[in-house]
């Protein structure tokens, strides 16, 4: 079993050196073999993320990453993004795929079984993002649910459930073992150096496989 792998842009200035970092950081990762790349940059403006989403997609051109954009659904279809990921407050993904072209991804973020439940019901989605499964400094006051609720999540709905929070390789071993689809993370992705990003990704997906008992 290959899990789907999901790089999440960290928060950043939106100035052009930190635009380019961005891109850089997206197309190594994407080489690295991470499929799908979630730009979550709440401090730009309209103008500003649109041109950094259409960096990046210019950036994974020839590798199989997808790059979506979060929330900014607006700015997801003026890019000609992959996709979005929407909020757990966000609008219905019915309304979203009403206006989306073809071949459109939308995931949503969600934090309990009973959510997960309702909004798979609610139709228009692609996979959910479970979370905050460990705790992690990237969500500061925040205590993860555990792996016992990522596998409640995951039993009971049909799409492809992906988790967040505290995805080190240590814990890899338990969400996959849940019935994860694979994984997200942020600083998983952006404290190795560059050079070391391909062998980061492949010894994560390592870590799922083999801690997990999956062939």
């Amino acid at each position: 079993m290959h899990p789907v792998v999901c790089l999440i842009t960290p928060s950043a200035s939106g100035d052009t050196s930190g635009e380019d970092a961005l891109v850089e950081r997206v197309a190594l990762a994407a080489r690295a073999g991470v499929q799908l790349i979630q730009i979550r940059q709440p401090a730009r403006d309209a103008r500003s993320l649109q041109r950094a989403v259409a960096r990046t997609l210019q950036s994974v051109i020839g590798t199989p990453a997808r790059v979506l954009v979060n929330e900014r659904l607006d700015v997801a279809l003026a890019a000609g993004a992959h996709g979005v990921h929407l909020r757990s407050d966000s609008m219905p993904a019915g309304r979203v795929r009403a206006v989306a072209p073809s071949g459109f991804l939308i995931g949503r973020s969600v934090h309990s079984a009973d959510e997960s439940e309702r909004v798979v019901r609610e139709g228009g989605l692609d996979y959910l993002l479970f979370g905050t499964v460990f705790t992690t400094p990237s969500k500061p006051g925040i205590v993860g649910v555990g792996a016992g609720a990522l596998a409640a999540a995951c039993s009971r709905v049909s799409l492809p459930v992906i988790a967040v929070g505290g995805m080190e390789p240590r814990h890899l071993g338990s969400v996959c073992r849940s019935g994860a689809a694979g994984w997200a993370a942020i600083r998983l992705f952006a404290d190795p150096a560059p050079e070391a990003l391909e062998a980061v990704v492949s010894n994560a997906r390592s870590a799922f496989d083999s801690l997990g008992g999956l062939p």
